[in-house]
């Protein structure tokens, strides 16, 4: 297990914000971004929140102070994952995803690396996720699971498109420096990396695709069963119209052509359902929604 070989507490926090700030870099308002007006990763809305909690009138977060930065990360996240309790390296690599993706999530990761089971991912870190952090044999492989499931989640968002190739620089660098800062040494240095500083929230998720198109095919449009009505109750009907007419060899060509045509669409529909239902599997666990248990 990795000691605390590192710095103190409140060391390793303003180092791991010193990182942070220049991943985030500063003033943005992109359009494409889900965190709107930001500055120095702090969003416009979560400014706002600090400034009511603290009885200040609200105002533009270009505005902020240095102060009211170390702050709102102290205190909105790295006191939100109880970084203080999470050993060196891995509280850096939970505050990071904390920021770009919001406490909850970046716990969950932190919960999926530990291998918890269905019932125990809630995005909490409390006592048993601590204890369990602590008792990991190693830290430097912990920390490969977390961005494991970090880039797993950003690949399952709509904004992966445009933001993707600046986060997975992001999670690189966050990953080596931690893993470094668990073995007790200093890491790469860190650089802005245009694009990483964009949110990546839950809310631009992808979707799963429908498994309507699937039923419909194979006939469970209405009926929910090959048979039961839809497409397959129509080819069914033109076969038995046709039927007493089979004498006539080109009715007979027409029969058999619909009874081939009914059967692959019926398959057709039942693998397309099954295609649905798994990608749809497969995006709730990428977002941490139904996660398997081990």
């Amino acid at each position: 297990m990795a000691t605390e070989t590192l710095a103190p507490v409140v060391d390793r926090f303003r180092d791991a914000l010193a990182r942070i700030l220049v991943h985030e870099g500063g003033k943005v308002d992109d359009p494409r971004d889900p965190g709107g007006r930001t500055n120095k990763g702090i969003t416009q809305r979560v400014y706002n929140a600090w400034r009511t909690k603290s009885y200040l009138p609200l105002r533009d977060v270009y505005l902020i102070s240095d102060l009211e930065v170390e702050a709102i990360y102290r205190f909105q996240y790295w006191d939100s994952i109880n970084g203080d309790q999470l050993p060196p390296g891995v509280g850096y690599v939970v505050l990071d995803g904390a920021v770009n993706s919001g406490p909850k999530q970046s716990a969950k990761w932190l919960q999926r690396a530990l291998g918890f089971d269905k019932s125990q991912v809630d995005g909490m870190i409390g006592s048993v996720t601590l204890n369990a952090t602590q008792q990991a044999s190693d830290h430097d492989a912990l920390i490969a699971r977390i961005i494991d499931r970090r880039e797993v989640f950003l690949r399952a968002l709509k904004t992966f498109a445009t933001f993707g190739k600046g986060w997975m620089r992001r999670i690189k660098n966050v990953k080596e420096t931690g893993q470094a800062w668990a073995m007790g040494s200093v890491g790469p240095a860190v650089e802005y990396i245009p694009g990483a500083e964009h949110k990546a929230s839950v809310d631009d998720a992808k979707t799963a695709p429908p498994k309507a198109p699937g039923d419909l095919a194979a006939g469970a449009g209405t009926g929910g069963t090959l048979g039961g009505g839809g497409l397959d109750q129509v080819l069914n009907q033109a076969k038995d119209q046709l039927e007493p007419f089979q004498a006539f060899g080109w009715v007979k060509g027409i029969v058999v052509g619909i009874i081939i045509f009914g059967a692959v669409l019926a398959i057709g529909g039942f693998v397309w359902r099954w295609w649905a239902m798994k990608k749809a599997a497969e995006l709730a666990d990428a977002l941490d929604n139904g996660v398997p248990a081990k």
